[in-house]
């Protein structure tokens, strides 16, 4: 998940997943976690988007964004008021108060709805939809909890439900920053069908490409379900980061190097990792859904595409995508889109898992597509490293991205 701090040593903090089913965040922390009042001066990441741009038409009000992770706490300063009260599909492990609870989910809600906190909200995280809601949803446990083999163990479908749940309960866009990459990642059904489901509710789904891309690429789900907007990390510089999953199903790339986030210590620490990208398309979503409530699933994959800046030769690869995401490009370029009818959104799912120009092609690592996803759950945010799911790096069943 996430650590968060104004002194301390640097480090790695790596959770393994105790779901077997969410998605993967990676995120690790840097030597000296940033202290809060210069928090925005180290979020290079809002320049780089072009958010400043992007906020003169929108800051995400109105859109509800379910972050399907370890939990989120809601009383921290830079996310007091934004989150609604969601749902804990684990039922045990830690609690609010402990260091193994809500670390990673906390941290990827910052980046997506963190509106800052003190005097004019100048100190603190502030994310790329400022005033966009999050929806918690707890189907994951931190690496750290004692009870997170049990969770693995025992709550393996809470993935699937959690999805289904925030679809049916106002998710207007749908954050997955977990996933399996584990070299035995394999697509479960009831994931893949209750996506599908979301994607035919008119909610967009947004999942980390994984953390893989130094230990092989394996194939990382929920990311490489099809309609899923699959995100590929870059640093600085637009380059790709080397642990990002290199595969197909990358649709864009976002900032995930050297990422402040926020932690339920009320510290703020740097990560990275493939979460915290997923983390930023999501909330460049809720601003695009803001500004423009009709646009369908499949409009906005395409426009997040078509809107990427420093695109690949050729228009996209496997390790960024079609780019890096410009959110305040995608923002002008959806004013001119026609809103999708409601059947287009319904259908949006059945063509994909049809077989659709974004299904998996059945040549790529069909062994990948025959067998179970058990290492799901694993957070792609390494900021000491956080690894919920199915295994990534230490491979355990889910872990963070």
């Amino acid at each position: 998940m996430t650590k968060s701090s104004s002194t301390g040593p640097s480090r790695r903090l790596r959770r393994t997943g105790a779901l077997a089913t969410a998605a993967a965040l990676t995120l690790l922390l840097s030597a000296a976690p940033a202290h809060a009042d210069g928090i925005r001066d180290r979020q290079w990441e809002l320049t780089a988007m072009h958010t400043q741009q992007a906020w003169r038409t929108t800051k995400g009000q109105g859109i509800t964004v379910a972050v399907l992770d370890t939990g989120v706490d809601g009383s921290h300063p830079d996310l007091a008021g934004q989150v609604l009260p969601g749902n804990d599909l684990v039922g045990f492990g830690a609690g609010q108060g402990s260091r193994d609870w809500a670390r990673h989910g906390t941290a990827m809600a910052g980046i997506i709805a963190g509106h800052g906190h003190g005097a004019g909200n100048q100190s603190g995280v502030l994310g790329i939809a400022p005033e966009a809601r999050i929806l918690p949803v707890r189907v994951i446990l931190e690496s750290t909890d004692p009870a997170r083999k049990q969770a693995r163990e025992t709550k393996g479908g809470a993935l699937a439900e959690g999805i289904r749940w925030a679809a049916d309960n106002g998710a207007d866009v749908i954050n997955l920053s977990l996933g399996d990459d584990s070299a035995s990642a394999h697509p479960e059904p009831a994931e893949d069908a209750a996506i599908q489901y979301a994607l035919g509710k008119g909610a967009v789904v947004v999942a980390s490409a994984g953390n893989g891309g130094d230990q092989g690429d394996h194939i990382s789900y929920p990311a490489a379900y099809p309609g899923v907007i699959a995100v590929a990390a870059v640093d600085k510089n637009g380059t790709h980061a080397s642990f990002s999953t290199r595969r197909w199903y990358a649709t864009v790339s976002a900032p995930g190097v050297d990422v402040v986030i926020a932690d339920p210590d009320r510290k703020y620490y740097e990560g990275w990792g493939t979460s915290a990208a997923s983390a930023f398309v999501s909330g460049a979503v809720a601003l695009i859904r803001s500004a423009h409530p009709g646009l369908g699933p499949a409009q906005i994959k395409k426009l997040l595409e078509d809107t990427a800046r420093n695109a690949p030769e050729g228009g996209r690869d496997d390790a960024r995508g079609h780019g890096m995401i410009d959110p305040a490009a995608a923002l002008t370029a959806a004013a001119k889109l026609k809103p999708a009818l409601r059947s287009e959104s319904a259908a949006y799912g059945a063509t994909y898992f049809g077989g659709g120009p974004d299904a998996p092609v059945a040549s790529d690592d069909p062994a990948n597509w025959l067998a179970p996803v058990s290492a799901g759950g694993g957070l792609l945010l390494l900021a000491t490293g956080a690894v919920l799911w199915r295994s990534t790096r230490v491979r355990t069943p889910r872990e963070w991205l």
